[in-house]
């Protein structure tokens, strides 16, 4: 890989484990934004602003749940900036809810037990390897290092099987 002077720009002034934490989480970072506008390229787009916004923000102690609140805070930013201009109008007088791509409301209707439900329903529908490696990793916070020591994986193959266990449970969660 050839290193370009452009490249030696961009430093994150973190501790490694905070940034690699955030890269990690990114993946869902997109997964989120994706859901809301509905199209790569400006998932893409917006996916990349949160990372140069929010890892060199970072505190170096930060802890995976933190860095975790703090990139999709930052997402949600993001979100209802691309949305204003999107739309034309001035962030504050965005809907509190700003449709999803997907028709419903983008985070919810007040009812959390909807949401409860809808999530025991899409992972009753998938395969228990990879309901267990979500429930692991989104319902109990797990790091993927501790997901790869509870399920005697490494934890390339979580990543792999996570990746995959979020694709299976898109596809089902637009069938329920």
């Amino acid at each position: 890989m050839r290193v370009t002077e452009e490249s030696r720009l961009v430093e994150f002034p973190v501790q490694s484990s905070a940034a690699d934490l955030a890269l990690e989480e990114l993946e869902f970072v997109y997964a989120f934004i994706y859901a809301r506008v509905g199209n790569r390229a400006d998932a893409e787009d917006l996916t990349q602003q949160v990372a140069l916004k929010a890892i060199p923000r970072l505190r170096a102690e930060a802890g995976a749940a933190s860095i975790r609140a703090y990139l999709f805070a930052t997402a949600r930013s993001a979100l209802n900036q691309f949305w204003a201009r999107k739309l034309g109008m001035p962030e504050e007088e965005l809907p509190v809810e700003v449709p999803s791509s997907a028709g419903g409301p983008a985070g919810g209707d007040g009812s959390s037990h909807s949401s409860v439900e809808r999530v025991t329903r899409v992972l009753a529908e998938l395969p228990p390897n990879y309901r267990r490696v979500l429930e692991l990793r989104f319902l109990r916070g797990y790091s993927l290092k501790e997901v790869a020591a509870e399920t005697g994986s490494t934890v390339g193959a979580v990543k792999v099987m996570q990746l995959r266990a979020l694709r299976a449970a898109a596809k089902v969660g637009f069938d329920v």
